[in-house]
């Protein structure tokens, strides 16, 4: 009896580290730089912690999620030019010397009335799918503020 007792409780400690394993490699898919998709150009959810950052009504809450080499990327159009400066990181980070900060480029949208608007725009490295991660902005007034970001519901773009 003593026997299997241990045998039993081998076994289900082998189980709990496989389980435990397998729970750490799935994992680390959305936390890697390697994309959980294949490489291709998506529709993807952008959401913000912030009313003031956001995608462009124009858009959906969407933007152009890009995957090439395994590495993801994001492109929002915002609504308006009053964030000058993005940093794939926390404030703190941005603001010191030698951060590789993104600067914007100049998106027209349009939207459902059929007026059209220059706005910018961002490419965001996407650590990945479905989770939290940290993205800094600057705006016209100087001052970098720190939001959680997260990218979701990839759809191929046909």
């Amino acid at each position: 009896m003593k026997n299997k007792t241990i045998v039993l409780l081998l076994l289900i400690a082998a189980l709990c580290l496989a389980l435990c394993a397998c729970g750490k490699a799935g994992n680390n898919a959305g936390n890697g730089s390697k994309a959980a998709l294949p490489d291709g150009t998506y529709s993807a959810v952008f959401k913000t912690d912030s009313s003031m950052f956001h995608v462009n009504e124009a858009n959906k809450g969407r933007g152009t999620l890009t995957v090439k080499d395994g590495k993801m990327t994001i492109h929002i159009s915002l609504a308006s030019k009053s964030i000058t400066t993005l940093y794939p990181g926390t404030a703190e980070d941005a603001a010191k010397s030698g951060a590789k900060l993104l600067e914007p480029t100049t998106d027209t949208v349009t939207y459902s009335d059929g007026i059209k608007e220059e706005v910018y725009g961002f490419d965001i490295p996407v650590p990945g799918l479905d989770e939290d991660f940290d993205c800094a902005i600057l705006g016209s007034k100087g001052k970098w503020y720190d939001h959680k970001v997260s990218v979701s519901d990839p759809q191929p773009v046909k």
